[in-house]
């Protein structure tokens, strides 16, 4: 599709919300086309980052990802702080979260993206990740289903770091955290690449910083607009929720998860009302808009690697919801804006991928 007609789809689209759906939405949907843009044609992976510093020993990907959590943390923080109304993305710590987010961690390098990374390489055309979308939604449907029964297996309260101690506290904590961690995976690299034989990967720092800017800006903006952070997985389970409820599949009133205000509200309303799923509309089209100029290639699969792919991009939205979020909802949102259990997601993602990596060269990923 070239750039002029889908740029007239989009404009015309956008009118269309403002007019009959909510200047609010129709201005986050003009977010979610800035972060599929910024994703799809910076190419800022975060399945791809974790990948590279463990196969390649370069440390450029997650260099930028902490880079991206810090510019988030310093801007949403006294946003947090000076505005009660906005809210951050907290999670409680819980078997849920522990056993979601080292899942999802394998997952997601099988599947070769993670929320984000799925929306906007279904943006692109690629074949698997667009395969894998419904999938994910359907797991993450699944997984709300269920979640109860996993809460009910051990949680504590929620933790945020900004009503712990006030945002100016909260950043320096969660500042001198990230530094930490980032000369922890300078050294990792270092030593990794020294055990090889080799000298240091160089840091690509210009494609990295940009995205991690940029993405900083849009996911204030949401936060600001919206009034929560920036996430993706809620918008998958709750089309499928939809889907459901339309098609009599499934009884949701009595369900733990889709009884609660909040989650039975969003079902009675367009999905067009529902925050999340706008902005994944937008990061679909956003990624589109980029395809037109840039179209992206992908390795052909074969039968057996299309069966693991898809069954993972399923245990990738069912664990998504276990864990409170993907790379984007639990990591960035939740670390950004001082929770607690995004601290806890990252490690356990992090031993997951380790893992994830194994199976994904078994298969010849």
């Amino acid at each position: 599709m070239k750039r002029l007609p889908l740029a007239a789809m989009l404009a015309v689209f956008t009118g269309w919300l403002l007019w009959s759906v909510s200047a609010r939405q129709a201005v986050l949907f003009i977010v979610g086309l800035g972060l599929g843009a910024v994703l799809a044609g910076q190419r800022f992976g975060f399945t791809t980052g974790w990948r590279m510093l463990i196969e390649d020993r370069d440390a450029s990907g997650v260099m930028g990802q902490l880079l991206l959590l810090a510019l988030a943390a310093t801007l949403a923080m006294p946003l947090l702080g000076h505005y009660p109304e906005l809210t951050a993305a907290l999670g409680p710590p819980s078997v849920s979260l522990l056993v979601g987010a080292f899942v999802f961690g394998l997952c997601m390098q099988i599947a070769d993206g993670c929320g984000s990374g799925t929306l906007y390489k279904a943006g692109l055309g690629i074949p698997m990740n667009a395969a894998i979308l419904p999938l994910f939604a359907l797991g993450s449907f699944l997984g709300s289903l269920h979640l109860g029964f996993w809460l009910d297996l051990g949680r504590t309260q929620p933790l945020g770091l900004v009503s712990q101690f006030g945002w100016v506290q909260a950043l320096l904590i969660t500042l001198a955290a990230l530094a930490l961690l980032a000369m922890a995976v300078r050294w990792y690299a270092g030593r990794a690449n020294a055990a090889a034989g080799q000298a240091p990967k160089p840091l690509v720092v210009r494609k990295w910083m940009l995205g991690a800017v940029l993405l900083a800006l849009l996911a204030t903006l949401n936060l600001i607009i919206a009034g929560q952070p920036w996430g993706v997985v809620y918008g998958f389970g709750l089309w499928a929720a939809k889907i459901a409820q339309a098609t009599g599949t499934a009884d949701l009133a009595g369900n733990w998860f889709w009884s609660q205000s909040g989650n039975a509200a969003r079902l009675q309303e367009t999905v067009l009302m529902d925050v999340t799923s706008i902005t994944n509309i937008g990061i679909l089209g956003g990624a589109l808009w980029v395809s037109a100029a840039k179209p992206a290639s992908a390795k052909p699969l074969n039968g057996t690697q299309w069966a693991v792919a898809l069954l993972a991009g399923l245990a990738l939205g069912y664990s998504s919801r276990l864990a409170f979020g993907c790379n984007v909802g639990a990591m960035l949102s939740g670390i950004s804006t001082g929770s607690i259990h995004g601290w806890i997601w990252v490690p356990l993602a992090f031993a997951g991928t380790i893992f994830g990596l194994r199976i994904r060269r078994h298969f010849g990923f």
